[in-house]
């Protein structure tokens, strides 16, 4: 086989591996997280956002009928699901079967997504959704992978870098002047065990990485539609760029779905002359398969316009779906960078009448920071929903959002459930009287500091977030 060879038979394949993996990783998300945080006694109830909400605003299985049992039966579906589509067992029977099964795993991920409100927002549900909904026009594994849905993927990681890139650099000056990696690996909603030997790295390296971003999403992303092997060339050095993203912090599945949807730019041909994979016989696609994948582009094309319009724009959209079926979104990622980081420090006390002399005792979360002698965690490709929604509430200092007063009025109950979402609980016997939020300015300590003192962070107190509260006070200040 040479290397111009354009049968993607390999790289498909492997598509539908990650896809049906990050699938697993999701539905395991849910089934720790959802109950948790959007069951009938969650912190945004499901049962309350359904009566508010028609199917066609919110298409989802749950709006027939809500229980968080009825909820454990699905997300374990798609656990089993995703699990043989991983493994390939969704290979073993006909075509129908196949794209059964994929419809099935994005039909229950979307059912989640559209009541997951708050903590479902992220740019990564419509990714894998839209990913996973052209892996179902793959086929099996026996037979040929379809030009077509190949070119489709691609169009997907074409909007997935170029949205990136533009967003960038209509957004903040920093993108522009290469100064934003001075401190985002700082900054970022939840770093990682090497972001801080990251952050030390001298100004040209910070400005390095900065260019070579804009390269990658503004001008290789361009040539993953060039004749091979160029196009598995560019395809190559955009997985290359997610592996170093990979490396510094922890965004979640968003890397790995990028990764993921690169490598159907790769064709058999380079792929066998790289690493000496042969490719079997498969057979043909059936006509009325190859007639559903041609209605597939068509179905794109058509929403393939809102996509356009937002890139031409100047008042680019970031990850946003034109549709509640997350199908030919919109994507981007950290068009503005914060400078500092906020976080708030979420304390409980014993007194039922706190006064100065106080104990004021921290709860400490399974990836935010808070101890700061506490190195930061590896959690991608898992998504640790509950901190990375605390990171944005300092980014909005005067709108204390509802979700955040029930999770402090769970607190004051000890309530068995929500506990299981943080790390630690110091509380253990008896709940505390008041809760309060206070605000720190975090940093990442100096290479000094940090041998000094063993600790991997600094701090300094802004001031109150939240003023201490029983459950009285906070139960008539859900509008705060």
């Amino acid at each position: 086989m040479e290397l111009f060879e354009t049968t993607y038979w390999i790289s498909g394949t492997a598509y539908q591996r990650a896809i049906g993996l990050v699938y697993l990783i999701a539905f395991l998300v849910a089934r720790n997280q959802f109950r948790l945080l959007l069951g009938e006694r969650g912190l945004q109830p499901v049962p309350a956002y359904l009566k508010r909400t028609t199917f066609r605003e919110a298409p989802s299985l749950f709006q027939f009928y809500y229980s968080d049992r009825f909820f454990g039966a699905v997300v374990w579906i798609g656990i089993i699901l995703s699990a043989a589509a991983a493994l390939g067992l969704t290979d073993l029977g006909p075509v129908w079967l196949s794209m059964f099964v994929w419809f099935l795993l994005w039909g229950l991920y979307l059912s989640i997504v559209n009541v997951g409100q708050t903590f479902y927002s992220f740019g990564w549900e419509s990714k894998l959704l839209e990913a996973g909904f052209y892996a179902i026009f793959l086929g099996p594994i026996w037979m040929e992978k379809p030009y077509v849905v190949i070119v489709l993927i691609c169009w997907l990681l074409f909007r997935v870098e170029l949205g990136a890139g533009l967003i960038k650099m209509r957004g903040d000056p920093c993108w522009r002047n290469l100064t934003c990696m001075l401190y985002h690996h700082e900054t970022q909603p939840m770093p990682n065990p090497l972001s801080w030997y990251f952050h030390h790295q001298p100004a040209w390296f910070h400005k390095s990485e900065t260019l070579c971003n804009h390269i990658i999403q503004l001008g290789v992303v361009w040539l993953i539609f060039a004749p091979q092997p160029v196009a598995s060339i560019a395809g190559i050095l955009i997985i290359i760029s997610q592996l170093w993203l990979v490396q510094s912090g922890n965004y979640s599945w968003l890397n790995f779905m990028t990764i993921a949807v690169a490598f159907p730019t790769v064709s058999d041909g380079v792929i066998q002359s790289v690493f000496g994979v042969g490719v079997p016989e498969v057979e043909g696609a059936p006509g009325w398969f190859t007639a559903a994948t041609y209605c597939l582009a068509a179905l794109v094309v058509v929403l393939s316009i809102p996509p356009v319009k937002n890139l031409c724009s100047r008042r680019q959209l970031m990850n946003y779906s034109f549709n509640r079926y997350h199908l030919v979104n919109t994507y981007g990622a950290f068009g503005s960078v914060t400078q500092e980081r906020h976080e708030v420090v979420i304390e409980g006390t014993a007194d039922v009448v706190p006064g100065p002399d106080s104990e004021w005792l921290e709860y400490e979360f399974k990836g935010k920071p808070t101890a700061l002698d506490r190195r930061p965690p590896q959690v991608a490709p898992y998504h640790l929903r509950l901190d990375w929604q605390l990171w944005f509430v300092p980014l909005r200092p005067f709108a204390c959002p509802a979700w955040l007063i029930a999770f402090l009025s769970k607190l004051l109950e000890n309530d068995p459930a929500t506990l299981k979402l943080i790390r630690k609980n110091p509380f253990p016997n008896k709940p505390p009287a008041q809760v309060r939020v206070s605000l720190y300015h975090y940093q990442f300590t100096s290479p000094e500091e940090r041998k000094a003192t063993g600790r991997w962070w600094k701090r300094t107190y802004l001031g109150q977030y939240l003023p201490a509260s029983d459950r009285e006070r906070l139960a008539s200040n859900l509008e705060y």
